[in-house]
């Protein structure tokens, strides 16, 4: 039995129209009715922006099939609608929605563009649903507050492990718990790398290989130099432990400089590319343990389990113990669901 909370559509602004972007669009329309029934509906996409077009806004709701037309051939997405800004923080503070999808690439040196969007969506009380790592990695411990501030939501799935609900079960499910500390495999292209050399290829043929599916970029030095898994390690910080990290407080060392022990121990499938966080203090005080870098682990070891794309994330909580929550870590659907399921949340309590 479905429980709607709200009859009014939920006025959904998109920035960052994208893969990520687009397949969450995509998706919210094609299954509009299923959506609607089970998840508090009816949706509305009421502004869309990106780097090159800016921002288009009709607060009547705009024809995201046509935006998704024009995406696909590349043609600008100012002809869906008269009213455009240059740009999305400008349509933003001109315009009203309910809910904010934040889906740019953003910097890791500043968080931006995506930092600017969020902040202004959450201090005018709009819940922001997002897929950006880097604003939610250098300023969780911020957004969380401005969130609680406005009685709004910030949400963030996809953001770790993409669309394998880690973020939720940590912060959702293990709610009056007390978390101790962690260990995980976050990053699913080193991870892929790693299982690639077990396999019998050399480095270089795994990353080459990771490179022509897609998991890689041309320029792979944020998966394989550790920066990717030092993100996601501030954002369980920031959002599981309530404690804010900058980058220079995680020690660093990725699967690029693996030396000639640690190649043959990844041989024979023993290495990993392991993030571990804790505090000497209860209730994460005192100095913050935070560190990514290729490590021998155990057959038994659950870090173990995860091969290719997979990541796993062991949790230790008063009183639970340990908590593993293992699922695939990569993927365009897989973020997208990760979106959608935190968009799906800010509907239902609304």
């Amino acid at each position: 039995m479905s429980h709607v909370a709200d009859s009014r559509p939920l006025r959904i602004a998109l920035v960052g129209f994208g893969t990520v972007g687009r397949w969450v669009a995509r998706t919210v329309i094609t299954r509009s009715g299923a959506l609607e029934e089970h998840h508090c509906g009816p949706f509305s996409f009421v502004g869309i922006g990106n780097a090159r077009d800016g921002y288009v806004h009709d607060a009547d709701g705009l024809d995201v099939a046509r935006a998704l037309e024009l995406a696909k051939a590349a043609a600008p997405l100012t002809e869906l609608a008269r009213e455009h800004w240059p740009t999305a923080a400008d349509g933003l503070r001109a315009t009203e929605a309910d809910v904010l999808i934040e889906a740019t690439a953003s910097g890791a040196e500043t968080g931006q563009p995506g930092l600017t969007h969020i902040r202004e969506a959450l201090e005018r009380g709009v819940a922001v649903v997002t897929s950006n790592k880097w604003p939610v990695a250098l300023a969780g411990v911020e957004l969380t507050g401005l969130a609680r501030a406005g009685r709004t939501a910030f949400r963030a799935e996809s953001t770790v492990m993409s669309g394998t609900p880690v973020l939720s079960t940590l912060r959702d499910g293990l709610a009056g718990g007390l978390p101790i500390g962690i260990r995980g495999v976050l990053n699913a292209t080193a991870n892929f790398i790693l299982t690639g050399i077990a396999n019998g290829r050399s480095y270089d043929a795994a990353l080459a290989e990771a490179q022509r599916i897609g998991l890689a970029e041309r320029d792979p030095s944020a998966d394989v130099d550790g920066h990717d898994s030092v993100a996601k390690l501030m954002i369980l910080s920031a959002l599981v432990f309530g404690r804010q990290l900058r980058v220079d407080q995680v020690d660093r060392r990725g699967i690029s400089s693996l030396s000639d022990e640690e190649l043959a121990a990844a041989r024979t499938g023993a290495i990993r590319e392991v993030a571990t966080l804790e505090f000497t203090e209860p209730e994460a005080g005192g100095e913050a343990r935070a560190r990514v870098a290729p490590t021998v682990v155990q057959p038994g070891d659950r870090l173990a389990t995860a091969t290719g794309t997979e990541n796993v994330l062991v949790c230790r909580a008063d009183p639970i113990g340990e908590l593993t929550i293992l699922g695939p870590g990569a993927g365009v659907r897989l973020a997208g669901q990760g979106v959608l399921s935190d968009l799906l949340a800010v509907a239902r309590f609304r």
